[in-house]
């Protein structure tokens, strides 16, 4: 639901990062039993709904973007994010009287800078921050994204959650070394996600996702809201308000217009 990858794309319009780095071994060993991290997908994947959240080709999410600091809000965006499985996305903001766009295809995307009315391609470090975001979506790994030899899937182990609550670990690692954890109560609902960036600056940034609010929408469970830490401390927050699956989307949205007054319309879907 790449709402997981709206977090990623909001994140890019706040701030660009060089590239990503992976989760120290010494925090948490793998295990190659690759069996039991089949176990905790499928448990998952039934809890979502099964062949139904399988089947899901399309996504229209609409809500609210918010950024915090010191659990405060200081900002926030309104939101329209229209994705095709497996990699075209665009993603709307409406905030402080401008409108932004961000839109990608595969390898390729553009963006409107809604203040100056630009439209531009997206720069390398974009493409691959769009790229990662679909590497670390919770969708990529329960629908199978990673199967087609881009990533290995190993089994991590539990983890502390909660006062005596634990969770299930499994990992996605790529061969240009970036890894991604993902976190599952016992009950087999997803609750977070990890990976470790490095920034502009050469800082390593921890980035976590929590989900929560867990709504059935046509047979299938997805979180309506998505808290990102950063270094542990609440960044954002995405919160839904509706989201629709399997609608028939047009390829033409995902084209790169000719000019920026061809955006000024709200998209009719």
């Amino acid at each position: 639901m790449k709402k997981f990858s709206l977090a990623a794309i909001l994140g890019l319009f706040l701030c660009a990062f060089a590239f990503s780095q992976p989760l120290k071994e010494a925090e948490h060993k793998s295990s190659p039993v690759n069996e039991k991290a089949g176990a905790v997908i499928k448990k998952a994947v039934e809890k979502l709904g099964g062949e139904k959240y399988l089947q899901v080709k399309s996504q229209i999410g609409r809500g609210r973007y918010s950024v915090l600091r010191d659990n405060t809000i200081i900002s926030f965006q309104t939101f329209l994010d229209v994705i095709v499985f497996p990699d075209k996305e665009r993603t709307e903001f409406k905030g402080a009287g401008a409108k932004n766009v961000q839109t990608n295809v595969g390898k390729t995307g553009w963006v409107l800078d809604g203040e100056a009315e630009i439209i531009k391609d997206q720069t390398k470090a974009q493409i691959e921050s769009f790229e990662q975001s679909l590497n670390s979506s919770l969708d990529n790994l329960l629908r199978g994204g990673w199967q087609d030899g881009s990533a290995v899937l190993t089994y991590v182990g539990r983890r502390q959650a909660s006062v005596g609550k634990r969770n299930e670990v499994v990992k996605l690692t790529y061969p240009n070394g970036f890894e991604v954890e993902f976190e599952f109560s016992d009950d087999g609902m997803p609750a977070k996600s990890i990976y470790k960036r490095t920034n502009a600056d050469g800082e390593e940034i921890k980035e976590e996702d929590r989900y929560a609010q867990f709504i059935e929408i046509s047979g299938v469970k997805t979180p309506f809201i998505i808290d990102r830490f950063t270094n542990n401390v609440q960044s954002s927050r995405i919160n839904y308000e509706s989201i629709e699956f399997n609608k028939t989307i047009p390829d033409s949205i995902f084209a790169k217009p000719k000019s920026a007054k061809e955006l000024k319309k709200d998209l009719k879907l």
